[in-house]
């Protein structure tokens, strides 16, 4: 697109709004380095080929992680016990693995192997992780690149059937029908579960469970897609919850385009413990930014429990902190794709401004990164006639604007899970807003002193006094006082605690060296 109206926007006060947000992360970022997780430590045995499960259906990498936790050893590193029983002759990572889930007894260290040996030892399998990373990536940007994906804003649309084949019809029926990214809903409070199920799921409830046999199903019917289509489909899926870094790794070698992955959205939204959360979310973004996968954060679900106008500079404070994490954890801007929401009453006077002054603030604040712009949900009713209406509102708003990724509203989001004909209908509608205003944004003007102006200048003057506060006090109060969406959690409360480690003095982890030398 052409050059857009623009809304009037403080370069210092920005400026500023990202030192201090830098700040707000480098405090949390001591935090994470001085630590690791049972979530962390399954990743990387995952990431040295571990698989399998047992007669239980309990995974492998849960069953020796847990081990080493229970019996105090886990501070080192599961990687050097793993080292070790290769050293003792195991022929390689699985067998290694088993022999910590299964072995007689625990190894307690005796006999000495020093962590740089342990690093040594090692190497070869870390190298091959990550060649198993990168030979993905470089088969999906193959793809994109001889297939070319559709114009932005990108129509992203949700399946999840909790039948994995049939959501692979679904997505290739959403593709035919013109969606661009396609998207398998996680199974309701998957995000809880401490583990990741195993193989293809045929039933699930309110989704469909995220495995990694599920996200090569859904990998191979969006590929069949851009090749009979012309168009270049994209995956998404979650990395949230207490999994995250192991859905990270899954999709980075499965291909997938897109994760929702937040820095603060289980801690909110799941009750996942704070410290937890934090030093997931930094290995999870660590295999993002090696595999080149665009994030999706969660802003947006702020203002369902918020009051989208008095709390709006909520929204734009956390993308300031999602973004800080992310430049930490490795990822370029251009795979940030920070959310926000069209969720403000739509009965209110000059709600449209609103969203469309909170909008073209975010576009123009983040130039460079792809924003994922969510639509109405929160003031959704049984009348599917108005929802179709609203939902139009929210796409032209997105057109206007260029909002790089935008989630399709549905009209019966508020009484079934959408249909087939409903995901048509709703792409048919946005395809006729992006057509029929397709260059709006080129050929309008904001009134300096206008209220669309006067209202993006009050957003970002809000969000600074915010992370000035939350500076003030350190994220870690300012979630515990409810400072973002009206949530208020505990440092030490919360699932998932017990699950966080304090690394030794003599820590060992190889690959996720090699991850932050990328």
């Amino acid at each position: 697109m052409g050059t857009m109206a623009t809304v009037p926007m403080d370069v210092r006060t920005v400026a500023a709004c990202r030192a201090i947000a830098a700040e707000i992360a480098d405090d949390v970022q001591r935090y994470i380095d001085a630590h690791t997780s049972v979530g962390v430590e399954r990743t990387i045995l995952r990431a040295f080929g571990v698989d399998g499960v047992d007669d239980q259906g309990a995974p492998l990498v849960n069953v020796a992680v847990d081990r080493y936790q229970k019996a105090g050893l886990l501070d080192r590193g599961i990687s050097y016990w793993l080292a070790r029983a290769l050293a003792a002759g195991m022929k390689d990572p699985q067998e290694a693995a088993e022999r910590l889930a299964y072995g007689h007894e625990v190894d307690r260290g005796e006999g000495g192997l020093s962590p740089d040996q342990a690093r040594a030892l090692l190497a070869p399998h870390a190298a091959l992780a990550m060649q198993r990373i990168d030979t993905a990536r470089e088969a999906r940007e193959a793809l994109r690149a001889r297939v070319k994906a559709g114009p932005t804003p990108h129509k992203y649309v949700i399946v999840a059937t909790g039948n994995i084949y049939d959501d692979a019809v679904q997505a290739r029926a959403a593709a035919h029908a013109g969606a661009d990214i396609v998207a398998v809903i996680r199974a309701t409070a998957q995000s809880l579960l401490d583990y990741v199920p195993h193989g293809a799921t045929t039933e699930g409830y309110g989704g469909t469970f995220a495995t990694q046999e599920n996200f090569k199903i859904i990998r191979r019917a969006t590929d069949q897609a851009s090749e009979e289509y012309g168009r270049y489909i994209q995956q998404t899926n979650y990395s949230s919850g207490l999994c995250m870094a192991e859905i990270a790794w899954m999709a980075a070698v499965e291909r997938l385009d897109m994760l929702l992955n937040d820095a603060m959205y289980g801690i909110l939204f799941r009750d996942i413990n704070m410290c937890r959360t934090f030093v997931d979310q930094y290995v999870s973004r660590r295999f993002i930014a090696r595999a080149g996968i665009v994030i999706n954060t969660g802003e947006d679900n702020y203002l369902t429990t918020a009051d989208a106008v008095e709390k709006a500079h909520t929204v734009l404070t956390s993308q300031f902190i999602n973004e800080a994490f992310a430049l930490r954890a490795g990822l370029k801007e251009q795979q940030m794709g920070l959310g926000h929401a069209y969720e403000i009453d739509p009965w209110l006077e000059d709600s449209f401004l609103m969203e469309m002054a909170q909008a073209q603030l975010i576009r123009q604040i983040f130039p460079k990164h792809p924003i994922k712009w969510m639509p109405p949900t929160k003031h959704k009713t049984g009348d599917i006639f108005f929802a179709q209406v609203h939902d139009a509102m929210f796409s032209l708003v997105g057109i206007t604007t260029n909002q790089s990724i935008e989630l399709l509203g549905m009209f019966s989001e508020a009484i079934q899970n959408p249909l087939l004909m409903d995901r048509y209908l709703s792409l048919k509608k946005t395809r006729y807003v992006y057509t029929a205003a397709k260059h709006l944004g080129e050929e309008i003007q904001w009134k300096p002193d206008g209220r669309v102006a006067a209202r993006a200048t009050q957003v970002l003057r809000e969000a600074h006094e915010q992370l000035v506060d939350v500076q003030r006090t350190t994220i870690w109060e300012a979630i515990g006082n409810g400072a973002f969406a009206d949530v208020k959690r505990t440092r030490t409360g919360g699932k998932g605690y017990a699950g966080v480690v304090a690394r030794a003095k003599d820590y060992v982890n190889p690959i996720l060296g090699l991850l932050e030398k990328t």
